[in-house]
């Protein structure tokens, strides 16, 4: 019953600001004239009441629409912060892009690198390995060439000697 106690709370309020008199008869109840001040007061609080739900609703919302507005606004500012970036930078994504694809021709670069330095060591090492047979092989040409003149003096020295000794016998 806490409307009853409300209202008992009301009036008594009322009556002490004067706006409802205070005459009861002496058996403890109100007159019609009070009664019906109570009921116009009672009423009247009531409407007090209702308007000011009413302004509280209004207010609340207003309130919600303004909430609305700064939300919509709050998506309307990401989104220009967005553009703000793209344009402070517009070849960005291309320029990561680009960085990007250098890091992984550098990943890339570094065996090879490693693959084309042992690549070379293994071609002045086999360079120097031919250079040197090559070498061998120019001595032996000369070597062989020595050999081949001494036996051809040799044989012909020979071939001289049976051609005298062929002469003498006839």
């Amino acid at each position: 019953m806490p409307n009853q106690k409300q209202g008992s709370e009301q009036l008594q309020t009322l009556m002490q600001s004067g706006q409802i008199s205070g005459s009861f008869s002496f058996n403890g109840t109100l007159s019609k004239e009070d009664e019906e001040m109570s009921r116009s007061a009672l009423s009247t609080f009531k409407a007090k009441e209702e308007e000011i739900e009413k302004r509280k609703m209004e207010v609340k919302e207003r309130v919600q629409a303004q909430l609305g507005r700064v939300e919509e606004e709050t998506r309307r500012l990401a989104i220009i912060r967005e553009e703000l970036e793209t344009l402070a930078d517009p070849m960005r994504k291309d320029v990561q892009t680009v960085r990007k694809r250098i890091d992984v021709v550098n990943k890339e670069l570094k065996p090879l690198g490693q693959t084309c330095q042992k690549k070379e060591k293994e071609y002045k090492e086999a360079l120097e390995a031919f250079n040197e047979k090559h070498k061998e092989k120019v001595q032996l040409i000369s070597r062989l060439m020595e050999l081949v003149g001494e036996s051809e003096k040799m044989r012909l020295k020979k071939l001289e000697e049976l051609s005298k000794s062929i002469e003498t016998i006839q």
